[in-house]
This record gives structure tokens, sequence and C-alpha cells, in this order.
């Protein structure tokens, strides 16, 4: 049976932008008749995911992709602070109970507010299709413009900040087997020094939200840099999910035109 979610709009603006819990009232799911391809005749808020032409994710083919000299490095500026593990019924998602860190984007400062895991990927690399995908929302003070860190994964060794919270991951597992499946659980202090690292590559292009109602205008930055994580911390990702939900990627959607930016900067220069 295809996947049944239910979202009021101001929860799906509260999902992408803030930390608070959500209501249910209006599907959208990723198979059948309420799969992607039916989002934007759920809703009249939801018009954009079938008639918007700035739409997210996308490929990002060396065809489409421009190297900008003129893009400068994306700095990032996270701190350790409290944060609570949630699960969003569509991908299990950290949020931030107070100020954690942010990035300077053409003289704008976005401020990080949550992160969450699809998988597989939904932004692809020249077509290739990754086994994760780590997106860290960001907001402006003013609640105006949004911006995207993204982080693709391939299965390899363990990634050290899924490693952090991996106890509380089997946690919320069994807690959803209870049918507890609203449950918050408490990070404690959650450092994300790993993402603070230099970043020598990524891509930058403006789209939208990957979810209904699927806002334009969001800046994307995917970083050129491929994370590992395993099979256990994946499947962990997985678990809480319901089983219509497990593969949680919205297909890619057309350029229209679009420049993908690349910035590139050896280490060594």
């Amino acid at each position: 049976m295809a996947l049944r979610i239910y979202f009021s709009i101001l929860s799906i603006a509260v999902f992408a932008l803030s930390t608070s819990a959500y209501e249910y009232s209006t599907k959208f799911g990723y198979a059948g008749p309420n799969g992607p391809e039916k989002w934007g005749s759920l809703s009249p808020s939801y018009l954009s995911c079938s008639n918007g032409k700035a739409q997210s994710p996308v490929d990002l083919a060396k065809a489409d992709v421009v190297w900008n000299k003129q893009l400068k490095s994306l700095d990032k500026h996270y701190i350790p602070t409290n944060a609570t593990l949630v699960n969003n019924k569509f991908n299990l998602g950290v949020h931030f109970e107070a100020k954690v860190g942010d990035i300077n984007i053409d003289r704008k400062n976005y401020s990080l507010k949550q992160l969450h895991w699809h998988s597989p990927s939904e932004h692809q690399a020249n077509g290739r299709i990754h086994d994760a995908e780590l997106h860290l929302v960001h907001l402006t003070e003013d609640n105006n413009y949004i911006a995207v860190l993204a982080v693709l994964y391939k299965l390899g060794d363990a990634d050290p900040i899924i490693s952090k919270i991996e106890d509380k991951l089997i946690d919320l597992e069994k807690q959803n087997l209870a049918g507890h499946k609203d449950v918050q659980i408490a990070l404690g202090t959650f450092d994300l020094n790993e993402i603070n690292k230099r970043t020598h590559r990524y891509y930058r292009y403006v789209g939208s939200l990957t979810t209904p109602p699927c806002k334009e205008g969001i800046t994307w930055n995917i970083l050129g840099k491929v994370r590992t994580l395993s099979k256990k911390q994946l499947e962990l990702l997985k678990a809480p999910l319901d089983p219509e939900c497990k593969h949680n990627a919205r297909p890619i959607q057309p350029l229209n035109g679009r420049k993908i930016e690349m910035y590139y900067k050896p280490k060594h220069a």
C-alpha cells in the first residue's frame, strides 16, 4: 500500500526551517498515488512540485558544470550544542535547541536549523546514485532565505558523525517497534566538527526543497568529497521508517537552463 503521510502546510514550513513538532493533514509519499509524480496535485500549496521550473534534486553532470573562479570558500562554523533526534516519518532528522553555527553565502549569513538523511542519494554525480545523502538546512535571520549543505555518502567505513548517535538510533528503532512513532530522543551535546573541515570542491545551484511544498529559491551547496558510512549505519537510518518510506529520494528534476557552478581550490594552492 502506498505510503500515506499527512502534513499541514504550516508544518511543512516548520519541517524545513525549524525544530517544532509536526502535524499530519495533507498526504504525500514516495510510491503509488501519493508518489513524487503526484505531489503537485495533492494540495494547491504543492503546485511548485509539478509546475516549478527550478526544482531539486538535479544531476551534477559534467556537461552542465561550470567552474566559477569568483565563488568563495564555503567556510563552516558549527559548534557543539544540544540536539534532538526525530523521526520525521519520511526521514530521520536532528534538530538543534540553540545556535549551532552558520555559513556565509553571497554576503548573507545562514544559521543551521536542522539536518536529515535521504537514502539513496537525491542528487546524482554525473549519473551516479550514491547510497545516502545528508542535508543540513540553514535559514537567514529574517527567515526569507534557505541554504542547504548536502553531503553524499557511499558504503565503506563508518561515518564519525553517525557513530556518535548510533545508540540513539537503535533506541529510536526500539521505540518505533513498540508503537511510539512520535518519540523524540535527546542526543545531549551534538558535535559537527567533521563538517567544519575546509572544503576544496563544492557545487552550487538554485533549486527547491525536495519534499512538498517544493519551495523554490533554495541555494544548494553539494560538497565534492564523498563521505562513507557503514552498512549498519545505513540500516539504522532506514530502520525506524515505514517500509514504503525506506527509499526516500525524489527523482532527478530537469535543469531548465540553470547553471551548476563549481568551486575548486587544490589543497596545496
